[in-house]
């Protein structure tokens, strides 16, 4: 861990979560090592990443995706809900636009893909700590259009609806299937049959395909 002499800055304080422990624990002494950063704690899913940064009081979360149990977009969800000071910057191996877009939408400040030098992931931690954005250099070009196509669900709309049925839901008026959308959410299959039929029961619509012309009339699934 680092530290800082008297009356300097006080360091960025830093969780890191990623359920493969040598990764883990490498980036963490790494990242102990540059200046201005403090390591404090670890954990190796979404839910004890959850739990320590309400122990510990992160400045940021470095997050994985995929982790058991509580994934890392779900884990970002709870913290931007619950702990809006912690910023959160995705460090995974994939770069998917789904994937991209499912870690925006749940609050993430920032996205890089594992690989990033050391250096590279020190300056993004100090980018999101100071309130900015930032995206590897292989999704640089590619941002702008994805949020270009893509807008968050109103859920005036559907008031009835939990912000993952309506998540959900906007998926479905885009045409995905839920194979898609539990791929594209990082979901179970039988999390999303379920949502579907909760979903279908509070909008009274008799199959999919009246939620979704309904969705699209309140212009989901744009």
């Amino acid at each position: 861990m680092s530290t800082v002499a008297d009356g300097g800055p006080e360091p960025v304080r830093v969780l890191v979560a990623d359920d493969h422990p040598i990764f883990r624990d490498g980036l963490a002494t790494l990242l102990g090592t540059q200046p201005g950063v403090a390591v404090v704690a670890t954990a190796g899913d979404g839910a004890e990443a959850v739990a320590l940064a309400a122990e510990h009081h992160p400045d940021v979360v470095v997050m994985d995706v995929q982790m058991p149990g509580m994934n890392g977009i779900d884990a970002t969800r709870l913290l931007t809900e619950t702990q809006p000071d912690v910023r959160v910057l995705v460090f995974t191996m994939g770069e998917e636009d789904g994937t991209v877009l499912a870690a925006m939408r749940a609050g993430a400040r920032g996205y890089l893909v594992k690989g990033a030098s050391q250096d590279e992931v020190a300056r993004a931690i100090s980018t999101v700590h100071a309130g900015g954005l930032v995206f590897g250099a292989s999704l640089a070009l590619r941002i702008a259009d994805l949020l270009s196509g893509t807008s968050t669900p109103d859920r005036s709309a559907f008031p009835q609806l939990t912000e993952r049925e309506l998540e959900i839901l906007d998926l479905i008026a885009a045409g995905k299937n839920n194979p898609q959308i539990a791929s594209t959410l990082y979901l179970a299959p039988k999390t999303v049959r379920n949502n579907v039929s909760n979903i279908l029961a509070k909008l009274q619509a008799t199959d999919r395909a009246e939620a979704i012309i309904r969705a699209r009339d309140a212009g989901l699934g744009g």
